[in-house]
């Protein structure tokens, strides 16, 4: 998984996003106006470029005007004006090389300049012959030669310049057009941009933000309510995830105070109920032993006496279990000493043949004959508590099998039924009795195995059985 963004760096990201996008904007704006500005100065210096080729071609009508005035009606004045014409529309060409770019542009000026001298050069020539032999057929000869020689060379390179600048002016007008679109498409894009960054963050801000805050009030309500079992998805932004662990922790802790505290009150009403008990069967017990002793029996029977004996060896049993029954409460300390194994077993089985008998249930032992080191009382109490829990959850005509045997240096003995299988799992860390598996039971049975086998170092497992039924195992350690 990968791990969250705090909310710091969600809001860092969405900003430097948005820095870029206005930057993308700004560059796209300058570079249209950029592109503008640029078509705009060519468009004019195109312009200036056809106005000075136009200014020179009136020069130069008018200095030829001149030269005609200077020549066919003597006007002094005209050559002066002749003159300054000439200078007129040299500096027209000085101005027009100056606007000129690039290699096409500027052979065509100087195609135009070099026209223009050779008709400078070549005019007064004309007119000079003209003069001496003045007549009607040489001053036609003179138009025809202006017409068809200088001027007709002139217009040609003049056509050719003006038809340069306009096809210019057409590919400036294409790129205008070029440079409009790219200014649309350039300023769009952020545009587009953007309108995909406001539905992504509407997206992210839901799934990082909106969502987990509501997953978040929705368990404070679970919570507050007593659902502690409610948790939340530990999702979106860091802050957020680490408040829905934190919830989540608090549940979990709040839920073992309760558990502990419903323990703790269980404990407490047990530990007054119990000595109670104990105190209330302690005392007929007593009546009983003591009615056992003082029985007068007489020398011959036998019967009877085997009855009394079982009946004071049944009380000294029942006064161990009540004693170890009082000890669960309290810490339990084992007499550890070497016991004969089936005489443990026996003891633990003998107070339950009754009801196997009555439920018809098949005890099957395989019992390794062996002494093992061990509290005789407790180990015994607790193999009767659990066999005892395996009788009543058998259904009538089945088998019980109990086995007992050392097995690396350790005791195992396992004690399997028939049964519908534990309703739960017992939790050997419990604080208080778990649920009786029996209608009227108390709950101590499991329990108290459980803290037996701690007590003797051992442990004890509830797995199903196969192919049904519960199999129980204790193992301890010799």
């Amino acid at each position: 998984m990968h791990k969250p963004k705090s909310l710091r760096e969600l809001l860092l990201t969405h900003e430097l996003i948005f820095m870029a996008l206005i930057m993308l904007a700004v560059a796209s704006g300058g570079y249209g106006i950029y592109l503008w500005d640029k078509s705009a100065k060519e468009s004019q210096r195109i312009h200036s470029l056809v106005q000075e080729i136009q200014q020179t071609r009136g020069n130069l009508y008018r200095q030829m005007k001149e030269l005609f005035d200077a020549f066919f009606l003597e006007d002094n004045e005209a050559r002066s004006e002749y003159k300054a014409y000439t200078q007129s529309i040299l500096n027209n060409f000085k101005r027009l090389h100056a606007l000129t770019e690039g290699p096409a542009e500027k052979k065509a000026v100087d195609d135009l300049e070099q026209e223009y001298r050779a008709f400078a050069k070549d005019a007064p020539d004309l007119f000079y012959r003209y003069q001496a032999t003045p007549s009607a057929e040489s001053r036609k000869s003179l138009y025809k030669d202006m017409e068809t020689g200088i001027f007709a060379h002139y217009e040609i390179v003049s056509r050719r310049a003006e038809n340069l600048l306009t096809l210019k002016q057409n590919e400036l007008k294409t790129r205008l057009d070029e440079a409009k679109q790219s200014s649309l498409l350039l300023l769009g894009i952020p545009i587009i941009l953007a309108g995909l960054l406001l539905a992504l963050s509407r997206i992210f801000l839901k799934r990082e933000i909106v969502h987990p805050i509501n997953a978040i009030m929705h368990a404070t309500t679970e919570i507050s309510a007593g659902n502690l079992s409610h948790k939340v998805p530990e999702t979106g932004a860091a802050e957020l995830a680490t408040l829905s662990r934190e919830i989540n922790k608090m549940a979990d802790d709040l839920a073992t105070s309760r558990d502990a505290l419903v323990r703790s009150e269980k404990q407490a009403a047990l530990g007054l109920l119990v000595p109670m008990l104990a105190h209330n069967i302690r005392n007929p017990l007593a009546s009983i032993r003591a009615t056992a002793q003082v029985i007068d029996i007489p020398p011959g029977d036998q019967d009877t006496q085997e009855s009394v004996k079982g009946i004071i060896s049944t009380v000294d049993r029942l006064e161990r279990w009540t004693g170890s029954l009082l000890a669960y409460l309290h810490p339990i300390k084992p007499q550890l000493d070497r016991v004969d194994l089936t005489s443990i077993l026996d003891g633990a089985l003998s107070p339950v043949n009754v009801k196997i008998t009555e439920k018809n249930i098949r005890l099957v032992q395989t019992i390794q004959p062996c002494k093992v080191l061990t509290d005789e009382h407790l180990l015994e109490q607790a193999i009767y508590n659990l066999v005892l829990n395996a009788i009543e959850a058998s259904p009538s005509n089945s088998t019980i099998q109990i086995t007992a045997k050392l097995i690396d240096d350790s005791l195992e003995i396992s004690i399997q039924d028939e049964g519908p299988g534990m309703p739960f799992t017992p939790d050997p860390h419990a604080l208080s009795p778990g649920p009786s598996t029996k209608r009227f039971g108390t709950g101590l049975g499991i329990p108290f195995a459980f803290k037996v086998c701690e007590v003797l170092n051992g442990s004890v497992t509830f797995t199903p059985a196969t192919p049904k039924g519960t199999l129980i195992r204790l193992l301890l350690p010799q």
